[in-house]
């Protein structure tokens, strides 16, 4: 007997059961669909994590101690907030043992109505003669540094290079828009000069509705960049004991943050589905070992008709393995679908950052998912099949009777 027949004779063998087999093909959906979707999920956070924090550049960022939870929200979920602190904040930092590089930021939280309507905007004013962070990339891609009412805008603010928007009643060029990253903060972000900045915040007075109040001795942040022998963490120690009402917050403990808060999901996300994957086997298992009960007087015949036991051990396997392929590939294009439609209300709701994974790593995950599924079956048959395939032709024929 060829294996081509067996394929063909378990794919009948299905047909003829279509309601269990349905309902196998779903148990074995929900349990690959769920993994694979939970997996997709996490590794877009991780990755949009790996390429915010890289985007960042900065080991450490200083702030004002009272407003270290908007910038948290600010770094994690994209939320646009305006505080300020004395310039000779940064003198300051800059004479802390361990700091390489400091550079001011200034965070300003626009108007809803002055740029982006659906979408909310976050400025972020940077100094060109010491930052290490946005610098990098304008020398990249644009070739040429910022200059007057100049600015680079986030992918997910509906701009093009070459747009004006306006804000604060200063209209702004888009000189080009920032690859994605998945964190808001960069995103959403505007980035432009400080000069620039303070120079919208004097106009302001006579130009907009709303008036920006920012003295030109303001400033949001510091970014620091550390020694190559020293830790971030050690350094943030030492600018919160010698800068006083200041908060130096590690890049690391943003990090470990998320990654704390992505290990708990995926441990329940693991957890669940272990419980889903226990009950499919042992669903799919007594299943098969009915539908061998059921047709014993069938597989006796086939034997009697010349069939070896590898043949009927194979014809077991392959029915499992059909239910599960077909299963593993309806549970991931189904988990992916509702994946995707509701994503945002997901990252919304845990206000942690996302994108996703790279087509080389949603091809890995995919794989290991197929091969998954493919193992579901085989386990929850092989008992069944070697039962099967054991029994003497005679001794089936007259049991299935």
């Amino acid at each position: 007997m060829k294996k081509i027949r067996i394929f063909g004779l378990a794919t009948r063998n299905l047909r003829r059961k279509f309601i269990r087999t349905v309902v196998l093909l779903l148990i074995v959906g929900v349990v690959t669909g769920t993994l694979l979707s939970a997996t997709i999920f996490i590794s877009g956070m991780q990755n949009a994590l790996k390429i915010g924090t890289y985007r960042l550049g900065a080991d450490v960022l200083v702030v004002p101690e009272k407003d270290e939870a908007k910038a948290k929200a600010a770094l994690l979920a994209g939320e646009p907030t305006t505080f300020y602190m004395e310039r000779s904040v940064l003198d300051k930092v800059r004479k802390v043992e361990g700091v390489k590089k400091a550079s001011p930021q200034l965070f300003i939280k626009p108007a809803s109505f002055t740029c982006c309507y659906n979408v909310e905007a976050f400025l972020v004013a940077f100094d060109p003669a010491t930052d290490f962070t946005i610098n990098p990339w304008l020398k990249k891609n644009l070739k040429q540094p910022l200059v007057g009412n100049e600015a680079i805008a986030g992918r997910e603010l509906p701009v093009l290079a070459g747009d004006t928007i306006p804000f604060f009643g200063t209209p702004f060029q888009v000189m080009g828009t920032m690859e994605p990253t998945g964190m808001k903060f960069f995103d959403r972000s505007v980035f432009m000069t400080m000069d620039a900045a303070y120079e919208m915040a004097k106009n302001s007075k006579t130009r907009a509705m709303q008036v920006l109040d920012l003295q030109r001795d303001r400033i949001s942040a510091v970014l620091v960049q550390v020694n190559d022998n020293w830790q971030p963490d050690r350094v943030a120690i030492r600018i919160e004991h010698d800068v006083g009402g200041v908060r130096a917050i590690a890049s690391d403990q943003v990090v470990s943050t998320v990654r704390k808060q992505l290990s708990g999901l995926m441990r329940g996300i693991l957890v669940i589905s272990a419980v889903l994957w226990v009950l499919a086997l042992l669903i799919m298992g007594f299943a098969f070992y009915m539908i061998v009960n059921e047709r014993q007087r069938e597989l006796g015949l086939l034997r009697a008709m010349g069939a070896k036991k590898g043949h009927v051990f194979s014809l077991i396997v392959t029915e499992a393995v059909i239910i599960s392929l077909a299963g593993g590939i309806f549970g991931m294009a189904a988990g992916s679908s509702l994946l995707f439609a509701f994503r945002k209300i997901i990252i919304q709701s845990l206000k942690l950052p996302y994108l996703l994974p790279s087509v080389p790593v949603l091809s890995e995950l995919v794989a290991g998912a197929v091969i998954f599924s493919i193992l579901t079956g085989l386990l929850a048959s092989l008992l069944p099949a070697v039962s099967a395939s054991r029994k003497e032709p005679y001794e089936a024929i007259r049991k299935g009777e």
